[in-house]
């Protein structure tokens, strides 16, 4: 197998891609903690690089908070470009592939169409704006490089709206979510195996991709959906997006086109429901 450096291996997606990789007996990962990956350290990066020299390097680390990035844009361009860039440089330098992990926030997403990867961007949000150049820096400086966009990522690792909803159908007897925003919700566990099925194909067909689970639904239908599979008794409600402002402004539509990634690495996407079943599953455990 060939040698992976992750980082950000503490967070969501760090977290299931070691699952996945114990599973699949992936012994060549690397999982450094957040204070010797600091994407803002190149130096520290540096070290990293010549100590393990890997083949492939996969970053998971972003800043992620969508509404308080709209107040604190530097801190959100400082990691989600800067430490991309850190990044792309080492691994240029290096001779790794550069796997880096997008969002469908970086599109507008006002009309209703499967969204490829050829489409225009054009993010609504700090956060979107950002990861958007992180990407940016990656094309200027790779030519070796997987830029995979994803959607609504939950798992049972770290925080998200799936375990959100499931803490607050214990604590409440209702809940508004909105419905006119209208996406898909990725099992992290399925991205990380997608991941590491690239990592194994030894593929060379680089560029960006769009992965997430089959099928679309609202945020409203998906909180819906947790609740019955937990059997949690809440009354949900829908609402429109203008009853809960937020600070950040989120795509409307933002559901991905995903015949690039599935026909060029032969893949079967598992439906969102079928997968938000699992993890329901193994948290209820």
């Amino acid at each position: 197998m060939a040698k992976t450096l992750i980082i950000g291996a503490q967070g969501q997606l760090g977290q299931c891609l070691k699952i996945v990789a114990d599973r699949q007996s992936f012994d060549e990962l690397i999982f450094p903690d957040e204070k010797t990956a600091n994407i803002l350290d190149r130096p520290g990066l540096e070290q990293l690089f010549k100590e393990h020299l890997p083949q492939y390097v996969i970053n998971c680390a972003a800043y992620t908070a969508v509404d308080k990035a709209e107040s604190d844009v530097s801190a959100a361009r400082r990691v989600n470009k800067d430490g991309t860039e850190n990044l792309a440089i080492l691994c240029e330098k290096y001779h790794a592939i550069f796997i880096h992990i997008s969002t469908d926030f970086v599109f507008e997403g006002n009309v209703v169409k499967l969204l490829t990867e050829n489409d225009e961007t054009k993010p609504l949000s700090v956060y979107g704006l950002t990861k958007l150049e992180g990407e940016q820096e990656i094309t200027s400086i790779l030519a070796e490089y997987y830029i995979l966009r994803t959607s609504w990522l939950y798992s049972e690792c770290g925080n998200n709206f799936v375990k959100t909803m499931l803490k607050l159908g214990k604590e409440k007897d209702e809940l508004r979510i909105i419905a006119d925003q209208f996406g898909t919700p990725t099992y992290a566990i399925d991205l990380a195996g997608v991941i590491l099925h690239i990592i194994k194909s030894g593929s060379e067909t680089y560029g960006i991709y769009h992965y997430s689970n089959e099928g679309m639904t609202s945020w409203f239908d998906f909180a819906k959906s947790i609740f019955d599979m937990a059997e949690i008794d809440i009354n949900v409600y829908p609402i429109p997006t203008n009853e809960y402002p937020t600070p950040a402004v989120r795509p409307k539509f933002s559901v991905m086109d995903k015949s690039k990634i599935k026909n060029t690495f032969n893949l079967t996407i598992p439906y969102w429901r079928d997968s938000l079943e699992i993890c329901i599953k193994i948290l209820s455990q």
